[in-house]
């Protein structure tokens, strides 16, 4: 795995990765030795598609050259608690999935349930997660048209993502589904229900 390390302001580092999957597996072993009480004070850990951001650093030249030399495991299936998320896959966009897919309409709710997920990391929107799990073969493009609003609920497939909509807002992403599961509640600890590092499944409501 190749780690750069890079000075932010005063006192943070971006650590730059070579793709999601190490993001992901950097991530994890960031909170794997944060929750050991064998990482350096950091007051912030955040996730992005091949970076870490960590931000309030007590002495960032020693965190970073610490960090240079670290050798991380890959990414492996744990026994945190899993996310369950009931989905009817009802989307807008089944019928282009399904066909982009090779499969019928019925059959793009199977394979999607089918599938664990894990939160790689968090944007757009508050409690907006990206999720990642389905097979290359499953990616899908970016609608060539936005909607101006995609309601709240709706669980959304781009490329390598799953994403779902924590409230109505603008969005170019194939709805193949929607939820009724509150994904971000500030009165919540944690407020976003997909958290990064967060392993969801989904599992098919009927309508």
């Amino acid at each position: 795995m190749n780690i750069r390390v890079l000075r932010v302001g005063l006192d943070a580092l971006l650590v730059e990765l070579d793709g999601a999957d190490e993001a992901m597996a950097f991530h994890a072993e960031l909170q794997r030795r944060r929750a050991a009480c064998r990482l350096p004070s950091v007051a912030e850990v955040v996730p992005a598609e091949r970076t870490v951001l960590l931000d309030g650093v007590a002495d960032p030249s020693a965190l970073a050259a610490e960090l240079a030399g670290w050798r991380v495991p890959p990414l492996r299936a744990t026994s945190e608690e899993t996310v369950t998320v009931p989905v009817r896959y009802d989307g807008a966009d089944v019928a282009e999935v399904a066909a982009l897919w090779g499969v019928a309409e019925e059959d793009v709710g199977r394979i999607h349930s089918a599938t664990e997920f894990r939160v790689a990391f968090s944007g757009f929107a508050p409690g907006f997660g990206y999720l990642t799990g389905l097979p290359e073969r499953y990616r899908v493009p970016r609608r060539a048209v936005p909607r101006p609003a995609v309601p709240a609920g709706a669980i959304a497939l781009a490329g390598p993502y799953t994403g779902a909509y924590p409230r109505s807002s603008p969005g170019g992403w194939q709805l193949i589904g929607h939820t009724d599961a509150v994904l971000w509640d500030p009165s919540r600890e944690p407020a976003a229900l997909f958290s990064p590092g967060t392993r969801v499944r989904f599992v098919i409501e009927e309508a």
